[in-house]
């Protein structure tokens, strides 16, 4: 029979306390001073790996993968979104995808961001844009690139732009982002 550990091993990673106040008297009543104690708090990094679905809109991000964008088409009406949509907003009917990688795409609106979310901080400013498509009735949010921040023109309303790929895919819709096509 194999012998069973008697003993937690210790390990010193994660956090090492010194110093918590505790009375080493036996007596009960030195424990009274504990009440009063301040609360103990600790700060330590915590890590979890989050699995998550695309579900309907795997295909969006298939296709940004491959350099590709494509858009979801209503049946019955043609009714087209630029972002993924499984189903029709009406009749609940599912949509189907067709290509708009290849059609012109141009600035419908943009806004220069001081600020962003901890990924985008150190990129500040930096463009953000309305997309519109030849063809497709709503609009593409997205990053601008290839332009200044600080010398924002509301020339660039109307300008043509060609979607750019990241090389290595995230599985993110930042993974497109537009230039002036020039």
């Amino acid at each position: 029979m194999a012998k069973l550990p008697s003993r937690r091993e210790e390990t010193l990673g994660g956090y090492i306390v010194h110093g918590i106040p505790f009375p080493v008297e036996t007596d009960p009543d030195s424990l009274a001073f504990l009440k009063k104690m301040a609360p103990i708090v600790i700060e330590q990094d915590y890590k979890i790996t989050y699995l998550h679905s695309y579900a309907q809109d795997s295909p969006w991000f298939a296709a940004l993968t491959n350099k590709r964008i494509i858009a979801s088409q209503e049946p019955d009406s043609g009714y087209t979104y630029a972002m993924p949509r499984g189903a029709d907003m009406y009749s609940g009917e599912e949509t189907r995808w067709i290509d708009i990688t290849e059609r012109t795409a141009k600035v419908h609106a943009f806004t220069v961001c001081f600020f962003g979310s901890e990924e985008f901080l150190p990129e500040t400013p930096y463009v953000l844009a309305l997309i519109e498509f030849e063809g497709v009735n709503t609009l593409l949010l997205t990053r601008l690139m290839g332009v200044d921040p600080n010398a924002a023109t509301l020339d660039w309303i109307g300008m043509e732009v060609k979607p750019r790929f990241l090389r290595n895919s995230k599985l993110k819709p930042t993974d497109v982002y537009f230039v002036p096509s020039e």
